[in-house]
């Protein structure tokens, strides 16, 4: 096995059981990584699955289950992380939601819904998770934000507009715990090949793949390899900064 850049690290992953989240579980226990994986249910083939991973890797991997939607659901998921009393190395905010619609056609509860889960509920974990990683003087932080965050286009308000709020938070909260030894970055992947990026047209992806210098999507494990390094000691001297994961989409 390579070397092992996470081994003995302890890691929260949110949105843990498909897409991108289950690749960068998989990949971060490949790599030693101990981690508490936070799903919405309950799920017995994920249990199963998350036992035999942690039995190939040597670490342990336990599902902690909270829904997003719901604040108080959050706070007891987190405290039950926290009430173990193991050092929190890192938090990866991975699940999110995504929507299409124009603003004159987005309700506001759609805005609303999206932003407690996109940016409300990540805040939350983030504001529980400091307070252990303060205290260590240590820890990394990495939001899953989206290119949606940085350009705009027409039919992305509620969607580009909590992710753009995950971006502004990350460079806000890296300046105020910097002093403790702590890093927040972010990721902004393009187009990737999960279920998440099915709400566009397929004429809207073909528009993107034209604009971008690669003409493809993202393959999860490389949007995983970015969240790997900024979860990593490699990346010790980075903090406040947006990864951009996009295939070098160009802006017309």
């Amino acid at each position: 096995m390579n070397e092992q850049i996470l081994k003995d690290k302890n890691i929260i992953i949110t949105g843990a059981r498909r897409g991108i989240g289950r690749v960068i579980l998989e990949l971060f226990a490949r790599n030693g990584a101990n981690i508490w994986a936070c799903v919405r249910t309950e799920d017995e083939d994920f249990l199963s699955e998350m036992n035999q991973l942690a039995d190939e890797c040597h670490v342990w991997i336990k599902p902690i289950y909270f829904d997003l939607a719901d604040e108080e659901s959050v706070k007891k998921g987190i405290q039950e992380i926290i009430k173990e009393k193991k050092p929190i190395d890192v938090l990866v905010n991975n699940a999110g939601v995504s929507y299409g619609g124009l603003a004159t056609m987005t309700p506001l509860k759609v805005l609303k819904d999206t932003f407690q889960i996109n940016y409300f509920a990540q805040i939350q974990i983030i504001q529980m998770v400091l307070r252990v990683m303060m205290r260590q003087k240590s820890g990394a932080i990495v939001n899953m934000s989206s290119i949606g965050g940085i350009e705009t286009a027409p039919g992305y308000l509620a969607y580009g507009s909590s992710k753009a709020a995950l971006i502004h938070a990350t460079k806000t909260i890296s300046h105020e715990v910097g002093q403790y030894g702590i890093r927040v970055n972010a990721i902004a992947p393009g187009l990737t090949e999960t279920d998440m990026g099915n709400y566009k047209s397929e004429e809207e992806i073909q528009k993107v793949l034209e604009r971008s210098s690669l003409h493809r999507k993202a393959d999860p494990i490389e949007i995983a390899n970015c969240a790997l390094f900024l979860a990593s000691d490699k990346s010790s001297f980075i903090t406040g900064q947006v990864l951009i994961a996009d295939g070098g989409r160009i802006c017309v």
